[in-house]
């Protein structure tokens, strides 16, 4: 749960300072920290998927070749479901419940809602929740609560005090996940599922940070069905 307590009090702050201070922070400062937290994204995705690869080198390639044989598959899968297309749906139906052409007019509902969604229906929210509880690996997580403490800081200011209520879904949702991929690890562990699974998020994590950086445009949602190819394929490759 250390990474969902992370993304809680990045909130706080960021909605903290976000009501008390109406400056918005310069151009180059936001870039500042868009670079700060895709390189970390970045180290984050690329290490987690470098510690699940055994030791050696047969193995490692094998393990390897999961992790992206998984990947094609779980893109495929999710290009089919438009997986990405329905989450690109919902940001902007987000949009529209806050009225971004005018902020000031958006009900506590509409503010509850729309945060929410930003939030929480995200692909870093459940790769990082997942590897939270699958590994401890909170590191995915804090990447999240950089980002969502400077989106906080911004909505505070136009949106006001309503924009907190977004915590109360944020720890049940992540926090469920969390607790239940702890509950998984051990049987994952023990079939030998449990690395490949690591590996694959770990790439997600870094086609993440390509986003972030606006290297490439990933469609992230595509990919989620990796997660239960990989463990998949590891059990029947075995």
């Amino acid at each position: 749960m250390t990474g969902t307590i992370l993304n809680a009090a990045a909130i706080l702050l960021g909605a903290a300072v976000g009501l008390a201070s109406k400056k918005e922070p310069s151009a180059a400062s936001q870039n500042t920290w868009k670079i700060l937290i895709g390189a970390f994204a970045a180290y984050a995705g690329l290490s987690a998927t470098w510690q699940s690869l055994p030791g050696p080198f047969l193995a490692g390639l094998k393990s390897f070749g999961i992790i992206m044989l998984a990947l094609m598959l779980g893109n495929f899968t999710g290009s089919l479901l438009r997986l990405q297309r329905s989450l690109n749906g919902l940001g902007r139906y987000a949009a529209q419940r806050v009225g971004v052409t005018s902020p000031a007019n958006a009900r506590m509902g509409d503010t509850f809602a729309a945060c929410t969604i930003l939030f929480c229906v995200s692909p870093i929210a459940l790769v990082g929740a997942l590897q939270d509880g699958l590994s401890g690996n909170w590191q995915t997580l804090a990447v999240k609560a950089a980002m969502d403490g400077l989106a906080c800081l911004a909505f505070a200011r136009t949106l006001g005090w309503p924009v907190l209520l977004t915590l109360i879904p944020l720890v049940a949702w992540q926090g469920t996940i969390t607790l239940s991929a702890r509950l998984a690890a051990p049987w994952l562990e023990q079939h030998a599922l449990l690395s490949p699974l690591l590996g694959t998020a770990g790439l997600i994590v870094f086609a993440i940070s390509l986003v972030i950086l606006q290297i490439k445009k990933v469609e992230l949602a595509n990919y989620l069905p990796s997660l239960l190819y990989a463990p998949l394929l590891a059990w029947l490759m075995g």
